[in-house]
């Protein structure tokens, strides 16, 4: 993967300049380019295809709202990221309001039906709390520095840092404890 810090504001800067002048078919540039990434996010936090792609939509909108504010103390993707996280965040509070018992139960069977590598990382998050979730994926799957992975939840790198090891720590034992978070990608004569 890329070094998010200086890969892609290089290449999004002259973009943005063009967003800023009112150019909005430059702004489908940017949608492209980070389309992919954030419904990803979106749908590992919020395991729905759904929900993720209207939290993509909702992401790119309220970016472009405020493209204004972007300022690039940080790249532009973790700008991005920080949006989309708090788009999120804003969905799980809604959907614990309205929790849908079919709906989980139904979505819980097709999993089970149709098991992919998308389950073995739902089975590892389901461990985590929403704030580890986060932390793992940005930093495993994105590969975001500590430092933008701060900026994105609003922390500190050293606090990020920190987290990322327990979090690790926890994995492992887990693992170890006899949980193998990956039984059901390996048959369980072959080793991992």
């Amino acid at each position: 993967m890329e070094n998010h810090s200086n890969g892609d504001d290089a290449e999004v800067e002259p973009i943005l300049v063009r967003v800023r002048q009112g150019d909005k078919e430059a702004y489908a540039r940017i949608i492209e380019r980070f389309q992919r990434p954030i419904f990803l996010y979106g749908y590992y936090m919020l395991r729905s295809r759904q929900e993720a792609e209207d939290a993509a939509q909702e992401t790119f909108l309220k970016a472009y709202r405020s493209i204004g504010q972007f300022t690039p103390t940080h790249s532009f993707s973790a700008w991005l990221y920080k949006i989309a996280k708090n788009v999120c965040l804003d969905e799980l509070r809604k959907r614990k309001k309205r929790l849908d018992l079919f709906a989980f139960y139904r979505d819980r069977q097709h999993e089970q039906q149709h098991p992919s590598y998308g389950d073995l990382i739902h089975d590892v998050l389901d461990k985590l709390t929403e704030a580890e979730k986060q932390i793992l994926l940005l930093r495993s799957l994105e590969e975001y520095s500590y430092d933008e992975i701060a900026f994105i939840l609003d922390s500190k790198p050293a606090a990020i840092r920190k987290k990322y090891e327990r979090i690790r720590k926890k994995l492992i034992k887990e693992k170890k404890q006899g949980v193998n978070i990956y039984e059901h990608t390996y048959p369980a004569d072959r080793k991992a």
